[in-house]
Parts: C-alpha cells; structure tokens; sequence
C-alpha cells in the first residue's frame, strides 16, 4: 500500500475531529486568551485552520523558512468569523488531501528541512514531518483549543469518545 494511502486515513479522520472543534469557537470571544502569553482564540483558532495548508508545503516544497532573510512573504492569517475560519480551513483541507494523494512513496521518502532564519531546525522525511509536524502539531494545538472551550463553557464535541458533553 503507498504510504500516502495510509496516512490519508489517519489525516481525513483528524481533520474531522479537528473541524468538530473548530465548529464550537464562539465569535464574541475571539478577542479572549487564558493568559497574556496565550494566543487569543480567534488567532489559535486560524492557527489550526491555517495548519493543513503545512501539508501541502510540506509535499510540495522541499523546505520551509518560518521567518526567511528578508522576512515572511505571506501575511498571518487573521479571525473574522467562525464561517470565514470554517471555510479557510476547509479550502486548505482539500489542498492538503490533494497534496498527500499525489506523493509517491520515493517523495515522501525524501528528506524535508524546517529552517528559521535560514538555520535548519529539523531534517526528516516527509512522512515523519506530516505527520508531526502537521498533524501531532494540529492535535497538541486542538487540545490546547479544547480547554479555551471548556473555561468558556461552551460544549465539547466527542472526538475519540464521549465528552461530558456529548455523547
């Protein structure tokens, strides 16, 4: 079986918890955070959204600067509505599945280089930083999303079992 086959499984049922979620953020508190050092919801919220898209770099391209010489060339996301945010995250969803089906086994076999300021971070199979670095970065940041939730008392969706919650 081609490597991207079975991990597509594991990233569309992730990328479905991973909406369950996103569906819940209350548009009057994108502006809050849990602490000063804290994301705010709505920029945590577009973080995960935007984290797919990382799917497709990854495939794609054979390396990532998060802040290259000369600075980031493409904006940060930012919240304006949760439908907006749905959508975006859909959008990079489809990208990403799209990326990750036209990978062949010797691609997702090469090596992948994270740099920051032009200094390497990590060097890893693609398949190694799919799954990391996209979508174990997705789920820790998932949980993270589930807690703001929870102090904000709004209901947590059922991901891998029941929530007090849902059923």
């Amino acid at each position: 079986m081609p490597i991207a086959r079975t991990i597509l499984a594991e990233f569309n049922h992730e990328m479905a918890n991973t909406r369950k979620v996103l569906e819940r953020v209350p548009e009057e508190h994108a502006a809050w955070r849990p602490h000063p050092k804290s994301y705010s919801m709505g920029d945590l919220a577009m973080h995960i959204a935007n984290m797919p898209r990382w799917a497709v770099i990854t495939c794609k391209q054979n390396e990532l600067d998060l802040d290259p010489p000369g600075g980031r060339k493409d904006p940060k996301p930012t919240f304006q509505t949760r439908r907006i945010m749905l959508d975006f995250f859909d959008d990079n969803v489809f990208a990403a599945v799209s990326a990750i089906a036209d990978a062949t086994d010797d691609d997702m076999k090469a090596n992948w280089t994270l740099k920051n300021r032009g200094v390497e971070v990590f060097k890893l199979p693609r398949v190694a930083v799919v799954r990391s670095f996209v979508m174990n970065h997705m789920i820790h940041h998932r949980g993270q999303m589930t807690v703001y939730l929870r102090l904000k008392n709004v209901p947590l969706p059922a991901i891998y079992g029941n929530t007090a919650d849902e059923k």
